[in-house]
């Protein structure tokens, strides 16, 4: 069973993804789940949180904007204000539950397993940090990636180390 999971997630590639909100029918696919999550909240807050209900992953939130954006939800596709506060919410949330151990991850786009954007809220792993790096001050100056790559960011000294150029990132947090 891990292994066939394994083998779906190293195969996601949803930049093609046929959820629409306006035709709830295409929602019921299994990778349109958070999509169907989000038409069910209200239209404010901007971002809302789920608990991660895979198995696997006791110890995760998930961060997801309310709104629904064309074919795979990149993070390209956000307006800057709109990845500032997807990125303010989830590390508030992040500091929320693990203070100062937090960690959130965004998957690139080749590797999402779920159409809807989502960033991963948990505890970093303690061996995850590495030299490739930028370091920012606030979520508005996280980049975005380029080539729908994924990133990670944690806090270091009050500032966010920001790894970006992976597609599989939510692995740098604790399970």
């Amino acid at each position: 069973m891990i292994s066939l999971l394994l083998a779906l997630f190293w195969l996601a590639d949803l930049r093609g993804c046929a959820c629409d909100a306006a035709q709830p029918a295409t929602l019921e696919a299994r990778e349109c789940s958070l999509c169907k999550a989000a038409e069910q909240q209200p239209e404010a807050p901007a971002v809302f949180f789920l608990k991660d209900l895979n198995p696997s992953k006791p110890n995760r939130t998930l961060a997801l904007p309310r709104k629904h954006y064309a074919k795979g939800h990149a993070l390209a596709d956000m307006s800057a204000e709109e990845r500032t506060e997807l990125w303010t919410a989830a590390i508030a949330k992040g500091a929320e539950l693990w203070g100062d151990g937090w960690g959130v991850a965004y998957n690139g786009d080749e590797r999402r397993t779920q159409c809807h954007g989502h960033v991963h809220i948990g505890k970093m792993n303690a061996d995850a940090e590495n030299e490739k790096f930028v370091v920012v001050a606030l979520p508005g100056e996280i980049p975005v990636p380029e080539n729908g790559a994924g990133l990670w960011v944690h806090p270091v000294n009050g500032k966010l180390h920001v790894h970006a150029g992976e597609q599989v990132t939510e692995f740098n947090l604790m399970r």
